[in-house]
């Protein structure tokens, strides 16, 4: 009856088996919970050590010829299964800290590029924050627009945090009334804008490079995907046609006289 949801607690079938016989029939030896749950005594005897090592399990000696087994509280599942949870977030932030650089030497052995495909809001979120570890200035393309317009609340917390951290940026734009009202938001010690013609040139997605890696998520309500490539030529292509293009297009901003940088 419990058996399915037991497992996914992270049970054992034998141990969902030998739980539930418990829970339903109070104390038992060994003998009897072989013969309820048809599994070898062996098995049997290995699985209430594993049961009695999560704390499901009190046994009780008094009797010193049989030992008697009963359930503990089902609310220790929960805590096992907490438990659990809580050591896995610790594992993916353990993870997450050393990852980049395993990346690097896997790449630098292998001469592969990396390439990592995410969807989903989450999915966006991780390629996006991704470029808040660059070690040098982030360049990119993007419809402001768009970005506010369909992923508002991860804008303004990646925002937010690149000016925590004072990672410089580049970007070419879509040039519409909505970045010209709205350029007085931006940091100038941190960010500069050039502009570009939507309606000639439209951007689909938000481009990022930096480093060794150049990132694409989608502008889309309804799409929500993004790539993340890791690799020195690519990146360097990119950074090269990036930088044509910022010589091509006009700046947002006025030139900074030297009685404003005073």
């Amino acid at each position: 009856m419990y058996k399915q949801s037991l497992t996914q607690a992270g049970l054992t079938e034998e141990m969902a088996q030998i739980y539930e016989v418990l829970l339903k029939n109070g104390p038992q030896n060994a003998g009897k919970l072989a013969k309820k749950t048809g599994l070898k005594r062996g098995l049997v005897y290995k699985t209430l050590d594993r049961l009695l090592e999560k704390g499901l399990l009190e046994k009780n000696e008094a009797d010193k010829k049989v030992s008697l087994f009963s359930a503990n509280h089902p609310l220790k599942l929960q805590e096992i299964v907490e438990t659990k949870q809580q050591r896995a977030k610790n594992a993916a932030l353990a993870l997450d800290g050393v990852l980049p650089a395993l990346v690097s030497d896997y790449n630098l052995l292998s001469g592969k590029p990396e390439v990592l495909y995410f969807e989903g809001e989450e999915g966006l979120k991780k390629i996006a924050f991704d470029s808040l570890s660059a070690k040098t200035e982030i360049l990119q393309y993007i419809d402001n627009e768009a970005a506010n317009k369909y992923w508002p609340n991860l804008n303004e917390e990646y925002v937010k945090k690149r000016k925590g951290l004072g990672i410089k940026k580049r970007m070419i734009t879509i040039d519409s009334e909505f970045i010209k009202k709205n350029k007085a938001k931006y940091d100038r010690s941190i960010t500069d804008i050039h502009l570009i013609d939507g309606e000639r040139y439209p951007f689909a997605t938000s481009m990022q490079i930096y480093d060794n890696k150049v990132s694409h998520v989608t502008l889309s309500q309804n799409k929500k995907i993004g790539f993340l490539i890791e690799d020195a030529e690519i990146a360097g292509m990119h950074r090269t046609i990036f930088e044509y293009m910022w010589e091509k297009t006009s700046p947002l901003f006025e030139p900074q006289t030297a009685a404003a940088n005073d």
